[in-house]
């Protein structure tokens, strides 16, 4: 499954065709849900149906808008124009799902935690990536793009820092990052796109890096919740080394390719005289490393102990986790080996001093602020209502209703359908008895039977009562005769 999925991914990224890629978009989808599926969980069961049914919403959304360019000429996967046309807003909803696009998003947070240790490694690494070079290819420069971007950017934010499960934090988080680039995309200059595209390449090396370092703690401890992890960095020093390392790159810290990515798509804001935007984008980086780079690491790996055994790693966990963290160093220190991979040639340069102190600064300034407001953050085992709850509540109660009504209608419609066939059998099986029970029942001899059957005004049941007289089969029989006689003689 993890091999279709990223096969898929691939196709998509290659797709020269609309019908290609939208094969290859169903291929992503339903391969994906067998790494949920697989942890075996009741929980992880119903996630994995849910995150099911939402994307194939979203793909017959996009199945209906790719017949639609097709049937108008447009089959090659390009840029899209015309507001106004039902195929460019059918394949944005699509891709809006995958993109976890709120309040289209609420299928990662609750999949993704769901997932195997393995699998949701993975499914960090491709849907959502994916959909941003989608957004890059088909819709670079739609205004509301920007908008949406910039909300999921620091609407990420506000739930990770509410939020206790390791996972479901980092899947927020997921939320987070993609606003940047779906922002960019916005934005749709040069610089912009690469930004995009750039961030997408180093969100999968950190956050792949991030949800291993979160599956080495659940696969050592068992533990998935803040408040039940604590008290074991000393048992775990690779994890706790790569994970800082994770940490530092998706909050933008310098060195770390998190910082190169991120500031490309700040910078390009801020080059359009979008103030607004690289101000909210700014703060979205703070609120990444303090739900990050200081809650989660700090109450995960040195908040209370909790008397937690952690198991010894496999050696192939400790392996990826130092592989991941070499790469999000080595773009970091050498961006120009991310450059050579961008669809626009650019000359910008991250490492100037006021950018370097700025982003020191904002870190330190953030650092201090945690380490005052330490009781206020410590995490507590509560669930935050998120729009899942829409259709985990209402929704589920509407369609109870639904199927309760529409078993009642079936019901009925059985029922009758049962009575009119028992009712029709026996005129159709034999279709001269109809005609015949109609001159029984206005015949003299059918009202003298009843009565002479009938006791103390009760009708009994009686043979004879539903025999022809002899008399009347043989009329008709004679008839019948007469008539073959007649064409024998004078028509043939």
């Amino acid at each position: 499954a993890a091999l279709l999925y990223a096969g898929g991914s691939l196709g998509v990224t290659f797709a020269g065709d609309w019908l290609t890629l939208f094969f290859f978009w169903e291929l992503m989808s339903i391969s994906s849900v067998f790494l949920i599926w697989y942890r075996g969980r009741t929980e992880s069961l119903k996630a994995g149906f849910r995150y099911l049914v939402i994307h194939l919403i979203g793909g017959n959304s996009m199945l209906f808008g790719v017949l639609l360019l097709i049937g108008s000429g447009n089959q090659l996967v390009g840029s899209l124009t015309g507001l106004d046309s039902p195929a460019f807003w059918l394949v944005l909803l699509g891709v809006a799902i995958n993109a976890a696009i709120p309040p289209l998003h609420a299928w990662l947070t609750d999949a993704y935690p769901e997932g195997t240790v393995t699998g949701s490694v993975f499914l960090s690494a491709f849907t959502t990536k994916v959909a941003v070079y989608v957004l890059v290819r088909a819709f670079p420069g739609v205004q509301l793009l920007l908008y949406l971007g910039v909300i999921m950017a620091i609407y990420g934010i506000v739930f990770a820092v509410l939020e206790n499960d390791i996972r479901r934090l980092l899947s927020y988080h997921i939320v987070s990052q993609v606003g940047y680039m779906v922002a960019g995309v916005g934005i749709g200059t040069g610089l912009a796109l690469n930004g995009s595209i750039a961030h997408a390449f180093s969100h999968i090396l950190y956050k792949s890096l991030l949800f291993m370092g979160a599956g080495a703690v659940i696969y050592a401890t068992g533990r998935e919740k803040l408040t039940e992890l604590g008290g074991i960095a000393r048992a775990m020093p690779v994890t706790v080394i790569t994970f800082a390392i994770a940490a530092l790159s998706i909050a933008g810290a310098p060195l770390f390719n998190g910082f190169i990515s991120k500031s490309i798509i700040v910078t390009a804001a801020g080059a359009e005289g979008l103030k607004l935007a690289d101000f909210f984008l700014t703060l979205a980086s703070v609120g990444t490393f303090l739900s990050i780079g200081l809650k989660l690491f700090y109450y995960m790996f040195f908040g209370e102990d909790r008397g937690l055994k952690p198991v010894q790693l496999p050696l192939n966990m400790n392996v990826a986790m130092v592989l991941g963290a070499f790469l999000c160093t080595l773009y970091g220190i050498y961006p120009k080996l991310l450059y050579d991979w961008l669809p626009f040639a650019m000359d910008y340069n991250p490492f100037t001093l006021d950018h370097i102190v700025n982003y020191i600064q904002l870190l330190l300034a953030t650092g201090v602020a945690f380490w005052l407001y330490l009781s206020r953050l410590e995490p507590r085992a509560s669930i935050s209502l998120d729009f899942d709850w829409f259709y985990r509540k209402p929704l589920a109660y509407l369609f109870g209703k639904f199927v309760l009504a529409f078993k009642q209608v079936k019901v009925w419609l059985d029922a009758s359908g049962i009575n009119i066939l028992h009712a029709a059998t026996p005129y159709f099986a034999n279709p001269f008895m109809g005609p015949l029970k109609v001159l029984w029942a206005v015949s003299p001899a059918a009202a003298r039977g009843e009565r002479e059957a009938a006791v103390d005004g009760i009708i009994l049941y009686s043979e004879d009562r539903y025999r022809f007289p002899v008399g009347l089969s043989l009329l008709l029989a004679a008839i019948f005769l007469g008539l073959i006689a007649t064409y024998i003689l004078f028509l043939q």
